[in-house]
């Protein structure tokens, strides 16, 4: 029965009577965990490069074994070798290394690949073509979806590398206490613990200290439109309520096409509309009568003429009339300028 990482932690510590708490940066694990299968699927490709034999699975598991205890004992010494490292390297100068236990840890990982590649897989044609790519691509994603290597087992494992080689505790909690109860009383507070998002239809895990950064950018949070119509919507549904429905978009005019350039927000249409009716009048007498070649002071003579008829009557029939064209003309968004807009439907 495999044990849980704070029981690993426990026993690894019994001697000092120390109870660790177990929690790494969750976002940090689950990276690392999703390298790991891709570090198993380049070493598995390798170690089976041309040999008919061998499949890429039936190496998984043994591999998976020894890269496991590879990775184990390299993060063990991973302070020893940094230090000495560092020494061998530049006698009298001290070189920087690495903090990110990501990166440290993908090195580990190309060094067991490296170890376990047959003689085709060590030949450089092989390593830089891009079947060999395609071919880890596959691998990884076929063990993912066939659950070989369970990811919740990966991020067990990922946790305690990390811990291991993460010396300037960036990710990981590191307190250690003198009784269980004690441990218990701080994990239930620890900055590091794994937390859920509570908007609704979000699935994103991450640690405590991560809830404000991931709040402000998460896809299911309810927040007021930035156009400041007085919606509220989610965050993933901005973008397309702002150029679709939103009463603060701006527009261009109905009678754009026409010759009316002016832009406004939706909800001044029919405002803008009766403002602009002898203006929009004009317009379309001029389109109307573009057959007849009339310039523009015979158009204005008409207009003026439909003015002398009635001019209340004229108001509240044409503006009846041309709120009705309006409503049956496309309306072209007046798109804000550097502003990125999704397409509809995706």
């Amino acid at each position: 029965m495999d044990l849980s990482i704070t029981e690993l932690q426990l026993i690894k510590n019994s001697t000092l009577l120390h109870f660790d708490c177990p929690n790494c940066d969750s976002e940090l694990v689950h990276k690392v965990a999703q390298l790991l299968l891709t570090g198993l699927a380049t070493a598995c490709i390798d170690n089976t490069a041309g040999d008919p034999f061998r499949s890429y699975a039936s190496v998984a598991v043994p591999l998976r074994k020894d890269m496991v205890d590879y990775l184990t004992d390299r993060s063990q010494k991973f302070i020893t070798e940094s230090i000495l490292g560092t020494a061998e390297a530049v006698p009298d100068q001290q070189v920087e290394v690495s903090d990110d236990p990501a990166e440290i840890i993908s090195d580990f990982m190309d060094d067991f690949a490296n170890f376990k590649r047959n003689l085709l897989g060590r030949v450089s044609g092989w390593l830089l073509s891009e079947n060999r790519e395609d071919k880890i691509d596959d691998f990884s994603q076929d063990m993912e979806t066939d659950n070989f290597w369970p990811i919740d087992r990966r991020e067990g494992i990922s946790a305690i590398f990390i811990k291991n080689v993460d010396l300037k505790r960036k990710f990981h909690c590191g307190e250690k206490y003198d009784s269980a109860d004690k441990l218990h009383e701080h994990m239930s507070n620890c900055n590091y613990r794994k937390i859920i998002c509570e908007n609704e239809g979000c699935r994103a895990k991450f640690s405590a200290f991560s809830k404000d950064g991931h709040d402000e950018v998460c896809a299911y949070k309810t927040v007021a439109c930035e156009q400041k119509c007085g919606e509220t919507l989610l965050r993933r549904d901005m973008d397309r309520h702002c150029i679709t429905v939103c009463k603060m978009r701006m527009v261009n005019c109905p009678f754009y096409q026409i010759g009316c350039e002016s832009a406004f927000v939706q909800s001044e249409l029919a405002k803008h509309c009766q403002d602009f009716l002898s203006s929009h009048v004009l317009h379309v007498l001029k389109v109307v009568h573009k057959r007849e070649g009339l310039n523009e002071d015979e158009l204005e003579a008409r207009r003026h003429k439909l003015k002398e008829v009635s001019v209340s009557f004229l108001r509240q029939l044409n503006f009846d009339a041309m709120f009705g064209i309006a409503q049956s003309m496309p309306i072209e968004p007046n798109l804000i300028p550097g502003r990125t807009y999704r397409k509809l439907g995706m």
